[in-house]
């Protein structure tokens, strides 16, 4: 399971890693505000969650190679970003990895809690924590309004119903695997068809 979950993380961290590092970008941030907002954003939402569930050294601090990894993105992406920017398909790019980025990490969030005993909505309100927390923080630094609370395509509810896909499949099956695909497929999907077709919560 531990080599699932840091699988999962690293995946997780280089897709957000990138939607913050393009947003730092658009900002017209330096190379030290692009790492600060890839470190936020790839990794506010996995501490929040560490810390929820009191758990030390928190992930990226006992796994020191994840911050290098996204020093070396970061620096990489600060250079040939720039290219990029105007591309409409790199728009693209970003809701897709962003989308992937969601569902990774709610699989973790609502894994750990799982495994850590916690009452299911309690895991899966970990798995979206773990998976919206760390683009809440990304918005604010960027001086913008949170897209998980604005009235727009659903984010926070694709989250919730991939947490639940995987309960629900670890508790019927066992299968940690299988479970966590479920929750990435559902998370990834609904995410993208809610963009695709404009789906927004009624109220």
């Amino acid at each position: 399971m531990n080599t699932l979950i840091r699988t999962i993380e690293v995946l997780g961290i280089i897709a957000f890693a990138i939607t913050g590092i393009l947003q730092a970008r658009k900002k017209g941030m330096d190379l030290v505000g692009v790492y600060a907002v890839a470190m936020i954003t790839a990794l506010g939402g996995g501490t929040l969650r560490d810390l929820i569930l009191d758990r030390r050294p928190l992930f990226w601090v006992e796994h020191y190679s994840y911050p290098i990894l996204l020093l070396i993105l970061s620096v990489l992406m600060t250079i040939t970003v720039t290219k990029l920017m105007n591309r409409k398909r790199m728009m693209t790019v970003i809701l897709v990895l962003d989308a992937f980025g969601l569902g990774l990490f709610s699989a973790s969030g609502a894994s750990l809690a799982n495994h850590a005993g916690y009452h299911p909505f309690i895991s899966a309100l970990l798995g979206v924590i773990t998976g919206v927390f760390g683009g809440v923080l990304r918005d604010i630094i960027c001086n913008e309004i949170p897209y998980v609370f604005s009235r727009t395509e659903l984010y926070a509810t694709c989250a919730f119903a991939g947490a639940w896909a995987y309960l629900a499949i670890s508790a019927v099956t066992g299968n940690e695997v299988t479970a966590v695909i479920a929750c990435i497929v559902v998370t990834v999907v609904t995410r993208l068809l809610a963009i695709r077709y404009k789906i927004r919560l009624p109220i």
